[in-house]
This record gives structure tokens, C-alpha cells and sequence, in this order.
């Protein structure tokens, strides 16, 4: 196991625990899974009451501490309190706070410079993991996708995208408190793609949850590796949502969700490419979309426009 200096944070925490999950005894395994799926209560509850929540003895928790490295409990116990304290601050100070700056030039470029270094931030963090997460969703008889509230339009995005190309999608809405009805389509051979950003949606959490118990596979587009659906997750895709707003930046996610369709595309090969052209003849067809004209494209007015005179502007 790792010495103490190497864990600093509950970041670094949860990826050794689950490096070295596998490994460790049947007891610890319950314990980590415990502390892992309810940090809050960790935080702010005694031992005596984690231990009765997980179902482990208490020294079996201190024991799990130990062999991480730490003295004991309270010492490991410190990571979660030090995570909660670390919250997002709520939508309303942060709004607060920008009406004191008022609408500067300043602001507006901080704005775009965040969008920058999300771009630049979300690049780093989720090359290795593209090809992993776009291999999940092919071999996947139905791709179940579910976003909630602001990630909504994350997951709207995706899914229509991946609809020129594939029929065996679909989106998990939970209109009119559908969603456990359409949780229970999930079948051991889909895999569901669930986008969520802090403060996390519970919606999001329970869809995860769902899909790890049949046995499929969980991809999360997210912006944290302790996210309560990273927690569930086969496959972790990371985006920055760093703002100066008072609201988290997406503009890393339409990044992510454009980078992973790319990927599903080459994976696909010239299927894809057959589907797509396909589609968009039908779109055409159908009058979803407007027919080009041929005639205003050569630059040529139409007889009607044409026929108008054109009246003189006062002087």
C-alpha cells in the first residue's frame, strides 16, 4: 500500500482504492465500496455509525485506514471533511459576486479565456480514455444516453448526432416521471452514456446505479473522478468547467460529446458513412430540411425580387 505522503487528497484516495480494489479482503472491499458511494456521511457522521451503515466492524475501518498508510480513522476521515468543505460554491453567491464586478471588458475576456483553458484542460484529460469509451458504445446492442437539467442539451446533442448513424440509441428523459420505466430497459448487454456536472443531479447518480447492478456498461462524461456517477463508471470521460460565470462552463462537454461521436465514426468505418448519407437524404426528402436553391446559390435574383423596384432612401 501507498505511504500517507502519497495521499494528500480524496482524488488521489479514490484512484489507489480502486487500483487496488481486487486486492484487498472481502471485509475491505465492503468498507471501500461504502466510503466511496457516501463520502457526505463519512464527513459528518461518527465511526460507530459508518461502520453500522457499511456493515463492518469499527476496527475493521480503522484497519482499512492503517494499511492505506494513515494513523487511523481521523486522519482518513480528514480527506472527506476537507472535500466537502472544497464545494462549489451555490449558483446565487457566485451571481452575487458577479453584479459586484458589473459588465466590464475585462469580464468578458476572463470569460473567453476560461472557454480556452477548458478546451486546452478537457484535451488533457480525456484523450486516453476517448478510443476506450467509443469501443464501450459500439459493441453495445443499445446505447441508453441520460443527461439531466443543464446537461440535458449535453445529451440531447449526442444522441441525435449518433442517430444519423446508428438507430439503437436512445434518451433517458424521465418525462412526467418515466424514468424508472425506462431504467428497466436497460438490458447486460447495452451500455449508457450519463453526463452530469456538479451539483450533481440524482437522476444522473440513480441511472448509473441502475446500469452497474444489470451488468452494463457505464460511461461518464463528467467533471470529476469522485462525480457520484464516476463512482459506477467502466469508463471516465473528464471535462473542465472552470467560470468566471455563475454557472459551470459547458463548453468543454459539447467538446467531449463532438470528440467521442468523431470517434464512434472511424469506428464504424464506411457503415457510418452509408448511414449518414442515408439519413440526410431522407431528412430532404421528408421537408425537415430546407431544399438548397440552385438558382439564389448562383447568385441570381428570383423573377418576383427581381420585379420589385427598389425604392430610394431619404436623404
Amino acid at each position: 500500500m501507498p505511504a500517507v505522503e502519497a495521499i494528500r487528497s480524496y482524488d488521489v484516495l479514490t484512484e489507489i482504492a480502486r487500483k487496488n480494489f481486487a486486492e484487498m479482503s472481502s471485509q475491505f472491499q465492503t468498507a471501500v465500496r461504502f466510503v466511496l458511494d457516501h463520502p457526505d456521511e463519512v464527513a459528518v457522521s461518527s465511526m460507530r455509525t459508518i461502520a453500522s451503515r457499511s456493515g463492518v466492524q469499527p476496527a475493521t475501518l480503522v484497519r482499512l485506514a492503517q494499511s492505506l498508510g494513515f494513523e487511523g480513522w481521523l486522519a482518513f476521515r480528514q480527506l472527506f471533511v476537507d472535500r466537502l468543505r472544497a464545494r462549489p460554491e451555490p449558483y446565487a453567491a457566485k451571481a452575487r459576486a458577479l453584479l459586484a464586478r458589473g459588465p466590464t471588458k475585462e469580464l468578458i475576456a476572463e470569460i473567453f479565456r476560461a472557454h480556452c483553458g477548458n478546451l486546452e484542460h478537457t484535451e488533457l484529460q480525456i484523450g486516453p480514455d476517448l478510443l476506450r469509451a467509443a469501443r464501450a458504445l459500439k459493441r453495445a446492442r443499445t446505447v441508453h444516453v441520460a443527461g439531466f437539467r443543464a446537461c440535458y442539451s449535453l445529451a440531447f446533442a449526442f444522441q441525435y448526432v449518433y442517430r444519423l448513424f446508428r438507430r439503437s440509441v436512445t434518451l433517458m428523459g424521465g418525462e412526467g416521471g418515466t424514468l424508472e420505466m425506462q431504467v428497466r430497459g436497460i438490458e447486460p448487454d447495452d451500455a449508457v452514456l450519463v453526463i452530469s456536472f456538479a451539483p450533481y443531479s440524482i437522476e444522473a447518480r440513480k441511472v448509473a446505479e441502475a446500469a452497474r447492478e444489470v451488468g452494463a456498461m457505464v460511461v461518464a462524461l463528467t467533471d470529476s473522478v469522485v462525480a457520484p456517477i464516476a463512482l459506477h463508471a467502466d469508463v471516465r470521460l473528464l471535462f473542465s468547467v472552470s467560470s468566471p460565470s455563475f454557472f459551470p462552463s459547458q463548453v468543454g462537454g459539447i467538446a467531449a460529446v463532438e470528440s467521442l461521436l468523431e470517434m464512434l465514426v472511424l469506428q464504424s468505418g464506411d457503415a457510418s458513412v452509408r448511414q449518414i448519407a442515408a439519413t440526410e437524404r431522407q431528412l430532404y426528402q421528408s421537408g425537415a430540411y430546407e431544399q438548397p436553391s440552385t438558382r439564389l446559390s448562383r447568385g441570381r435574383p428570383s423573377k418576383r425580387l427581381a420585379r420589385r423596384p427598389i425604392k430610394r432612401l431619404a436623404s
